[in-house]
């Protein structure tokens, strides 16, 4: 409501101006006579695209914790705006539609449309600088990996009473979402966070603009890889980096707050449990059966440790993903779809819960998100969780350590950008067959002449691979190959999934030549359009797969999931127990 109507005797909830128009399937704002003379003017909705609509630039994202603007919608920030002539009528609202998958993504999913406070809501986002982290954001022909970080940080009213009110906060709960680069399917991987592990080196933005390295850390909990030591996103960020071996593109973060007030905007998240509950440390008192939980009780049930399995904290993630994957459902469901009033209540709800970085700091950006995930469907989108194992060296077992058995397949299917569920029939079938015509393809690229040793020119890039695994290279092929025109050029200008050879048609039979002393695979061949000049080097660029000269690349990627690792699809409802 704007400011300048607050105390009238008749307050009007925006949300319910918004009517669907069954003609169209759009919905659109409608006033009657008094509301129209008592509310201002609101900017026509358009509707969004690949590109966004027209709007005002949105302001500079701000250090660690900064919060965009407080007013309500329609109400002014920073003494508001000038006006051009001579008064008469409220400030013009700008109004965005954007597709309810950004509300979900919160939560990992979903998909819908519309209309938004424009202005407001990017009020509303609290942007971090990480300092470089991660990739610099999500590429719309590329696989995408999200991380989504709800931490126990006691903020917001209401939070005092649950554990250290003090906290300045943990990477309580850690999901990795990544989104296929074909946008079939998506895996959501949770990573536990008594993990031990090892916290890289984290350059971190101050609040006076400098930027200040917080020393990393080996055998710590994953945890503490946010808010100790003063550490932000963007050192969870590198951490799990360093744990999978996947580099993050974006991050988004939540506390308490979000679950309480996303559960009950969107009417409350069904739940089923198997057995009578009564958690004195969570207060999550609940019957045998299904229930439908919002505010404080959603809150208990995704905080529970002594409810569900045995009281670890591996069964407590599984109960927040049944928890996500209803919400998930929930928001896709015909009530939520069919209500403006939900949607703005999300929308208000979901934008007020969210820190993210530089790369997702406005609507458009998260709009432009979103429409790279709208048409995955739930059944296609898998919760799983980084293998684990009762670390050894306690007596009491209180953390946990990578299963390296189990974990490397499934970090091996993500970074691949295999699907650990069956996408559709039609779909999976014609992916096989270009999968098929692209191997035979490639696979004809090391058919054919060999150029002699002396003759190869190569400029060798780290990309990804070991420390100094260019220069260690350089010195493999000129000493043991014979390739002595190969030359090291350090650290490639961006990182790549996989170890490449770039080369041009007439540089053919020296790609073989390579390709063969090095073992690399058909798949790192790729041959560009046009010939070089003479003397032009190929580029070779090492990547994370690439252990040393002589090794074989990393083995081929498993199309199929472990069977002893835990997974569960978002569209099918569990009972927690």
């Amino acid at each position: 409501m704007d400011a300048q109507s607050r105390g009238r005797a008749e307050e009007i909830d925006p949300a319910d101006q918004w009517v669907l128009n069954p003609r169209t399937g759009h919905y659109e704002l409608q006033l009657n006579d008094s509301a129209a003379r008592e509310r201002p003017k609101v900017a026509a909705p358009r509707r969004s695209s690949s590109a966004s609509p027209a709007a005002p630039t949105a302001p500079s994202p701000g250090v660690p914790g900064q919060r965009r603007g407080d007013a309500p919608p329609g109400g002014r920030r920073g003494g508001g705006r000038s006006r051009k002539g001579g008064g008469g009528g409220g400030r013009r609202k700008k109004a965005l539609l954007i597709t309810s998958g950004t509300l979900a993504l919160l939560l990992v999913g979903g998909a819908a449309a519309a209309y938004l406070y424009y202005d407001h809501l990017n009020g509303n986002l609290s942007v971090t600088d990480i300092a470089g982290a991660g990739t610099g954001g999500f590429k719309k022909d590329q696989a995408i990996n999200i991380l989504v970080i709800g931490t126990d940080k006691r903020s917001g009213a209401g939070n005092e009473g649950y554990g250290d009110k003090d906290s300045v906060g943990h990477a309580d709960t850690t999901i990795l979402f990544h989104i296929a680069k074909d946008r079939s399917n998506a895996t959501a991987l949770s990573i536990p966070r008594d993990l031990i592990t090892t916290i890289p080196d984290c350059p971190t933005k101050q609040p006076d603009g400098t930027t200040k390295t917080v020393r990393g850390a080996k055998g710590v909990r994953f945890n503490t890889s946010l808010g100790q030591e003063g550490r932000d996103a963007g050192c969870t960020m590198r951490t799990v980096k360093e744990l999978t071996g996947i580099e993050v593109d974006n991050f988004m973060m939540v506390d308490f707050n979000a679950v309480k007030t996303l559960s009950t905007a969107v009417g409350g998240v069904p739940v089923c449990l198997e057995k009578d509950v009564d958690d004195e440390d969570s207060k999550l008192k609940l019957t045998k059966g299904e229930h439908k939980l919002e505010g404080e009780q959603a809150l208990a049930f995704v905080r529970t440790r002594h409810a569900f399995g045995n009281e670890s904290d591996l069964d407590r993630i599984k109960t927040q993903q049944q928890f996500l994957g209803s919400m998930m459902r929930e928001m896709k469901s015909k009530e939520t779809l069919t209500s403006p009033k939900k949607f703005f209540s999300l929308a208000e709800a979901a934008t007020k819960s969210l820190t993210v970085d530089q790369g997702l700091g406005s609507i458009d950006k998260l709009t432009d998100l979103a429409t790279e995930l709208k048409d995955i469907d739930l059944k296609n989108i898998t919760f799983t969780t980084l293998p684990v194992l009762d670390n050894p060296a306690e007596k009491v077992k209180a953390t946990v350590v990578v299963n390296q058995g189990l974990a490397d397949p499934l970090l091996q299917m993500i970074r691949g950008d295999v699907s650990l569920t069956e996408v559709e029939k039609k779909e999976q079938a014609a992916k096989e067959a270009a999968d098929a015509d692209a191997k035979a393809k490639q696979e004809a690229l090391l058919q054919g002449n060999r150029a002699p040793a002396g003759d190869v020119r190569v400029a060798v890039y780290n990309g990804g691979g070991p420390k100094g695994a260019a220069s260690t290279t350089l010195g493999w092929l000129q000493n043991s190959k014979g390739m002595s025109k190969a030359s090291n050029q350090g650290n490639a200008p961006s990182k790549v999934d996989a170890t490449q050879l770039e080369y041009a048609p007439n540089q053919a039979d020296q790609a073989r030549a390579l390709a063969d002393a090095l073992g690399l695979p058909a798949t790192a061949l790729k041959v560009g359009t046009t010939d070089a000049a003479a003397k032009t080097p190929m580029k070779l660029t090492l990547g994370p797969d690439f252990q040393k000269p002589g090794t074989p690349l990393a083995p081929p990627v498993p199309q199929e999931l472990p069977k002893d690792v835990q997974q569960a699809q978002a569209d099918k409802a569990v009972c927690a127990k």
